[in-house]
């Protein structure tokens, strides 16, 4: 979705298309929703780091600081064309905001639609020092209230950025012998070795990358609990804490927070043990929650088996991901009404 008001200056736009293969796809033919997020996120690192080194200093390398929240509208199937086109829409000081639409294409017949949109923040890392921050260049408005407007959605992220990273304490422990549809039976985890196809030229994890690893996760986790067909219906906000480097091992964990009749939200968090180096140590790098829905051969909606609660904290998360998911359903019908009354 492309902000008014923002002056579409050469540098500040990109376009790109890909077709689907087999490989991008689940059993079901619908491509994986971390291929749509790495596509995504790529477009976005692209675009950032053109931005920010369009002016004399530092050469510097954009690093995915926030991924807003993120609606998967429509499924991509294998065979059609993925087009990405990425737009600068807000620059502060130190970042970079932008927003991302993805299209699919059906080559055959030339139909097109509107699978997902995304908004995204960036940090500019120096190439020099990796621990720097450089600075951004200014972008131009038609209008000043549309750069008010990003500034009130850099606060906005900021601010639940710090939040998020103090709540992140929590790790997921093996339950033994686990009851179907509880929170136990259904939790996964993968662990991955960082090397350097997973990088950018700092040395450090692609948010992309880290972004599929976490569907991919976060999928298992669903079809345990479903055992059908599942895919992406949504990302809330993806916050990455810390960056992850090369040689790192990251832990990719998932568990079952929140079932409605029709979905289900699943907890994300990716931990990183450092190997190399002067400290060894463990920290949480990122963390999101991503709601899946369950279908049928005809890719049709099937009713989700209601979570089995054990424990008052499993109780609490669950109270927390209805609240999450009341809230989403109020702005879409808010949504819904706005585009009727227009």
């Amino acid at each position: 979705m492309r902000l008014p008001g923002v002056r579409r200056l050469l540098e500040g736009l990109l376009f790109h298309s890909r077709i689907m293969r087999p490989d991008d796809a689940n059993i079901a033919g619908n491509v994986h929703g971390g291929t749509i997020l790495k596509m995504i996120e790529e477009a976005g690192a692209i675009i950032s780091t053109r931005h920010c080194n369009s002016q004399a200093g530092d050469k510097c390398v954009a690093a995915l600081a926030r991924v807003e929240r993120t609606d998967f509208l429509s499924p991509m199937c294998i065979g059609e064309v993925g087009h990405v086109s990425a737009e600068i829409s807000y620059t502060s000081r130190h970042s970079v905001e932008v927003q991302v639409n993805v299209m699919a294409e059906n080559i055959l017949t030339g139909a097109k639609r509107v699978t997902n949109r995304a908004a995204l923040w960036y940090v500019p890392l120096s190439l020099a020092n990796v621990g720097r921050i450089t600075e951004v260049p200014p972008i131009q408005y038609e209008k000043p209230e549309q750069e008010e407007e990003g500034k009130k959605r850099y606060e906005n992220q900021k601010l639940e950025r710090f939040e998020t990273k103090y709540r992140n304490d929590e790790y997921i422990a093996p339950v033994v012998n686990p009851e179907p549809y509880t929170v136990g039976y259904s939790q996964s985890s993968l662990i991955h070795l960082v090397g350097p196809s997973d990088c950018t030229l700092l040395g450090y994890v692609h948010g992309g990358v880290t972004m599929k690893l976490m569907d991919e996760v976060a999928g298992i986790v669903a079809a345990r609990h479903c055992k059908t067909n599942i895919v992406t219906a949504s990302v809330d906000a993806i916050n990455f804490h810390r960056k992850i480097q090369k040689g790192c091992i990251i832990t990719v964990s998932g568990r079952m927070t929140f079932t409605s009749n029709k979905s289900m939200e699943i907890e994300v968090f990716v931990d990183a043990d450092t190997l190399v180096g002067d400290t060894q140590e463990r920290y949480r790098a990122v963390s999101a929650f991503f709601t899946y829905v369950s279908l049928n051969k005809d890719a049709k909606p099937l009713p989700v088996p209601q979570l089995v609660l054990e424990t008052e904290e499993e109780k609490k998360r669950f109270e927390e991901g209805k609240g999450r998911y009341l809230q989403t359903k109020a702005k879409r019908q808010m949504s819904a009404q706005s585009l009727t009354q227009q």
